[in-house]
């Protein structure tokens, strides 16, 4: 009987060794989804910001936006084409053109779209699309002052 029972353990130990990994890898990866979004929420903010004071469609702010500006981006996959830029009049509609409508301008909006994160959970490799993150802001300078352009 002892003969047959032999090596049992082993594989009982390897079940559950190989579940408690997965449950550690999937609270760390909780911990990551909740950094990353903390991320996607600051990288609309700090767009928005820029935007404010940045001359218009400047392509400054998308690289600033990402974190890609430093060299070094914080959230993997992050890139100046997720950022999307727009400028709002009063009531918050949409203008196609802001370069002709500059005086229209009220407020910036900058969203990240289509960004796909991935989980890095064993045997559970899959990705998602996160939904859009927003952030609006009053429009300020845009980059004028009266001696010009300021750089952004």
């Amino acid at each position: 009987m002892r003969a047959r029972q032999k090596g049992v353990t082993t594989v009982e130990a390897a079940i559950v060794a190989m579940l408690a990994l997965i449950i550690l890898f999937a609270v760390l990866e909780i911990g990551r989804v909740f950094f990353v979004w903390n991320a996607l929420e600051e990288a609309t903010r700090r767009g928005a910001r820029v935007a404010a004071v940045c001359q218009l469609n400047d392509p400054a702010i998308r690289q600033i936006a990402s974190f890609t500006a430093s060299g070094i981006p914080i959230v993997n996959g992050l890139s100046p084409a997720n950022i999307e830029l727009s400028y709002l009049d009063m009531n918050g509609n949409l203008l196609p053109d802001p370069a002709a409508s500059f005086g229209l301008i009220n407020f910036v909006r900058v969203r990240i779209v289509n960004y796909t994160h991935q989980f890095l959970i064993p045997l559970f490799v899959t990705s998602y699309t996160a939904p859009p993150f927003t952030a609006v802001l009053p429009a300020e300078s845009l980059g004028v002052w009266p001696g010009g352009y300021s750089p952004c």
